[in-house]
C-alpha cells in the first residue's frame, strides 16, 4: 500500500498489481487498463465495500483504443458514480493534452493529473515535459518513487544488504543500477545531498520527499513505506518543506547537476 499527501489528506493506492488480485486495504486510487475497466472497479469496489473510489488512474496509453473511446469511459465511470475524478499514469504530455482536447470536443471529463516518476535522479518530464499542462488546462502530478526504489533511502552507500529490496532475486534491475558506474556516482551526490538534510535538522529521506513537495506541479507525492516508523519519518517531511529556501534548492541543483532545461530557461537566456 502506497500514500500521498495532499493539503492535509492521505491518498491510499492499492492496484491490483501490487497484490496478486487479492484486496484487504482501502483503495481511494486505483490504477488499472482499459479492457478490464468496469470490471475491475465494480469488483474491487465491492470487495472493499466501498461506493466509490476518489481517482480511477489510467494505467499507461493504450494504442489500440481510440482517445474518445478512453475519455467515454472514464467520463461514464465517474458520471455512474464509481469515481469522483480520472487521472493518467505514464501518459505523455501530448497524450493528456489529446485527452483534454477530446473531452472539451465532446462534452466530456478530462483527466485532472498526470502519475509521474520524479526524485532526485529522474527530472526531467515532471519539470520540462509537463509544466504546460499545469497552467494551461490545470492537470497536476502525482508523484511516485521519491526515494528512486530505495535508492535515496541511503540503504544503498555500502552495497546491497541482504535484507533490502535489491536482493530479492525479481529485483535484479535493481542491484545492477546500484552497483553501476552511475549508481556510484548517485551514491556519491547523495552523500553530499545528507550534509545539507542535516544542515537543516532532517534525514535524507525527508529532504527527498520535501524537495518533491517543493515542485508548483506536484499536487502529492506516493510514499511506499514497509513499516510505520518509515511512513511516519516520510511524513515528517511536511516540516521540511519551509526549509528548501531558493537557496537551498539552488545548492541541491548544484549537487545533483541534472537541471532540465524548461522553455522558460531558454525564453530568459
Amino acid at each position: 500500500m502506497t500514500i500521498a499527501y495532499e493539503n492535509g489528506v492521505n491518498l491510499f493506492d492499492t492496484a491490483e498489481v501490487y497484490s496478486g488480485g487479492k484486496r484487504s486495504s482501502l483503495v481511494v486510487n486505483y490504477l488499472l487498463f482499459f479492457k478490464i475497466l468496469y470490471l475491475c472497479l465494480k469488483g474491487s469496489l465491492q470487495r472493499l465495500q466501498l461506493d466509490y473510489v476518489d481517482v480511477v488512474f489510467a494505467n499507461r496509453p493504450d494504442s489500440n483504443t481510440p482517445m474518445e473511446e478512453i475519455v467515454r469511459a472514464m467520463t461514464h465511470v465517474i458520471n455512474q458514480g464509481m469515481s469522483m475524478y480520472w487521472g493518467t499514469s505514464r501518459w505523455t504530455a501530448m497524450e493528456i493534452m489529446e485527452a483534454y482536447s477530446v473531452a472539451r470536443q465532446f462534452n466530456l471529463i478530462p483527466p485532472v493529473c498526470e502519475q509521474a516518476e520524479y526524485h532526485f535522479f529522474q527530472r526531467d518530464k515532471v519539470e520540462a515535459q509537463l509544466p504546460e499542462l499545469y497552467h494551461k488546462i490545470g492537470v497536476g502530478v502525482v508523484s511516485w518513487s521519491p526515494l528512486a526504489c530505495g535508492i535515496i533511502s541511503g540503504k544503498y552507500e555500502n552495497g546491497v544488504p541482504e535484507s533490502s529490496r535489491a536482493s530479492m532475486k525479481s529485483y535484479q534491475w535493481l542491484k545492477d543500477k546500484i552497483v553501476s558506474e552511475d549508481g556510484r556516482k548517485q551514491q556519491a551526490k547523495l552523500k553530499e545531498l545528507r550534509h545539507i538534510a542535516e544542515k537543516l535538522s532532517c534525514t535524507l529521506p525527508q529532504l527527498a520527499v520535501a524537495w518533491c513537495l517543493r515542485n508548483e506541479g506536484v499536487s502529492s507525492v506516493l510514499l511506499g513505506s514497509s513499516s510505520p516508523s518509515q511512513l511516519t519519518e516520510n511524513l515528517g517531511a511536511i516540516q521540511v518543506l519551509p526549509k528548501i529556501t531558493p537557496s537551498i534548492a539552488s545548492e541541491m541543483d548544484h549537487v545533483l547537476g541534472n537541471r532540465p532545461h524548461s522553455k522558460k530557461d531558454y525564453h530568459h537566456s
